[in-house]
């Protein structure tokens, strides 16, 4: 009985010590950033959230079919390279950080994998036809997706003197200020128009 009970003992600070852990061996951290990661409960925590986000949208891939699953590994191989640079960092904890919550909004806003709790649609330039959609997600990094025409874009809440602005890649953003928004295309354009709230649920 008390062999059986020891066992259990040890089987159960395994099982805490691996949900404490991040997704990957610590005895094998190849990086400054994974040891930053092993030697920090709150970015283990972060880690694994990541991880279980990452693998559901592995699995919304596959669903997609095509290339689209191998491709969304290139680019995770791809994140942790940019991810493991943060140990050029004055604060490289705030680095890796910062990686993790928009590689998390990334993976939400990109495949869908939470209902968006508000969807906005926007007239830009004075045109109906000019449209410009917004879902927001309720991520630890406030994050929006753009859909503009045939383009899906994952943008990130940043500080603004004012309402609520938020960037996406290569300079795509939108400053949203009540029913009013500017929003800029993304690089090379570059072009702002001004935008008026015409639908939200």
């Amino acid at each position: 009985m008390i062999r059986v009970f020891s066992g259990l003992l040890v089987v159960l600070a395994t099982s805490a010590g691996a949900q404490e852990g991040p997704s990957f061996d610590c005895a094998n951290a190849g990086s400054t950033a994974e040891e930053l990661i092993c030697a920090d409960a709150g970015l283990a925590a972060l880690d694994r959230r990541v991880a279980q986000r990452y693998a559901a949208a592995v699995d919304v891939a596959k669903g997609v079919g095509g290339d689209a699953a191998d491709e969304l590994r290139a680019y995770q191989r791809g994140w942790i390279k940019g991810r493991d640079e943060c140990r050029k960092a004055a604060d490289q904890r705030a680095c890796v950080e910062g990686e993790y919550l928009r590689r998390e909004a990334e993976l939400v806003t990109q495949w869908m994998l939470e209902e968006p709790f508000n969807t906005a649609f926007w007239a830009c330039g004075g045109n109906p036809a000019n449209e410009v959609v917004t879902m927001f997600f309720d991520t630890e990094l406030p994050s929006l997706r753009f859909e503009r025409g045939d383009s899906i874009d994952t943008g990130v809440q940043v500080m603004a003197a004012s309402g609520a602005k938020y960037e996406g890649s290569f300079g795509r953003s939108i400053w949203l200020k009540g029913d009013q928004a500017t929003y800029r295309e993304p690089d090379p354009d570059g072009t702002s128009y001004e935008c008026e709230l015409t639908q939200e649920r």
